[in-house]
């Protein structure tokens, strides 16, 4: 019975970097696998692994003990495959070389995922972990930041953001108190993180570029864009100004509720003037096909403003800010309707059914003008009549 001294790489960083495949078996073989590897990549630490378990080998050796020196890869894309090429590699060893227990030797934690797959088949006596020795002296710490410092993006990322920090510090620190500007440099940082951290830079460059290409392109909704992002607005200081008209109220419902119940209908008209630009641009085309969600869209808009006016307003009536609605008389035709209130739930009820109603009316609208003709049904994608057995 012999041992196997065994150097596992689960990432095939050897078999990738020699283009060898796995089993290396055999102390030469092995050996002339070091300075292959060596060649490849010096800075490799599979190269301390496979020395390693040179060394091991010979210690056995010298002890009288009978040693098989062999190196195993998974080689596989994925980890699944790559742990069941080496199981694969190390049945085949076993059954050639008559193995009974086993000394690994790995140099990540990576490769001691393994240790499990050799030990569901030899008995495994030890477990050497290579740690390469790394001289960190004034050299070598130069040459990192001379490399770190010739990375523009890094330089522009991390450099400038501390610099500028450096430089505004003092100058705050002077104009106003070392709080005020450790405050400030601290909240320029943070907004700056955040910038980067959600990639607003990208999603700013993404809306330019749609613009300029809308902008050249010709579309009208550019324009209901526009008039939709003045409405936004109007609705927000509409919204505001109501909010502050309110006097002796305590709290943040009831302004939040009276800025929603202002704000919506201009939001709700900026929605859907946009959409209808979209709309109209979809039946501009040349295929002048329309899509069921962009005719859908001003239905839900003004099913979900209804719905928040419904409730806004039910809040402002429990709070005494409006009084209950009144419906005045009327007469269609040779019916009269009388006068008649309606109550803070029944209010709220009318408009809850008129949002479900409008969305169903959206529903079928969008369905009826997207269903297609019996002339298209009898095309293919081409626009080719389709054959129609008898």
């Amino acid at each position: 019975m012999a041992t196997l001294v065994v150097c596992v790489d689960r990432a095939d960083d050897i078999g990738r970097k020699t283009g060898l495949e796995t089993p290396v078996v055999g102390w030469e073989a092995v050996r002339s696998l070091v300075t292959d590897v060596g060649l490849a990549d010096p800075e490799d630490s599979s190269v301390n692994s496979l020395l390693e378990t040179l060394r091991v080998a010979r210690d056995l050796r010298d002890d009288d003990e009978e040693a098989v020196v062999a190196v195993v890869s998974g080689a596989s894309d994925s980890v699944v495959g790559a742990d069941r090429a080496v199981a694969l590699q190390l049945d085949d060893l076993i059954a050639e070389y008559d193995l009974d227990r086993a000394v690994v030797v790995i140099d990540s934690a990576e490769d001691e995922r393994l240790v499990p797959v050799v030990e569901s088949r030899l008995n495994v006596d030890s477990v050497d972990r290579v740690v390469v020795r790394q001289a960190r002296d004034i050299e070598s710490t130069y040459y990192l930041l001379k490399q770190f410092l010739a990375d523009e993006e890094l330089r522009q990322t991390i450099l400038v953001p501390v610099g500028l920090a450096f430089v505004a510090f003092p100058v705050l620190a002077l104009m106003y108190s070392p709080a005020i500007g450790a405050a400030t440099i601290t909240a320029v940082i943070g907004t700056f993180l955040l910038y980067k951290g959600f990639s607003i830079d990208d999603v700013l460059t993404d809306a330019a570029s749609q613009t300029r290409d809308a902008l050249y392109s010709g579309n009208v909704s550019v324009v209901t864009y526009a008039v939709a992002v003045g409405l936004t607005f109007v609705g927000i200081f509409v919204g505001a100004l109501a909010a502050s008209e309110l006097q002796n109220v305590e709290g943040v419902v009831v302004p939040a509720m009276r800025f929603a119940y202002e704000a919506v209908p201009w939001l709700t008209t900026a929605g859907v003037t946009a959409s209808v630009g979209r709309i109209l641009d979809e039946a501009l085309t040349d295929d002048r096909t329309l899509s069921s969600s962009s005719l859908n869209i001003p239905f839900v808009l003004t099913s979900v403003a209804l719905v928040v006016r419904g409730f806004s307003g039910y809040f402002l009536e429990r709070a005494g800010i409006f009084s209950n609605f009144e419906v005045g008389p009327l007469e269609l035709g040779a019916l009269t309707v009388e006068a008649f209130t309606l109550g803070t739930g029944e209010r709220l009820a009318v408009f809850v059914v008129a949002a479900v109603l409008l969305a169903i009316a959206g529903v079928q609208v969008a369905a009826f003008l997207t269903e297609p003709t019996i002339d298209e049904e009898g095309m293919d994608e081409d626009g080719d009549e389709l054959e129609t057995g008898s």
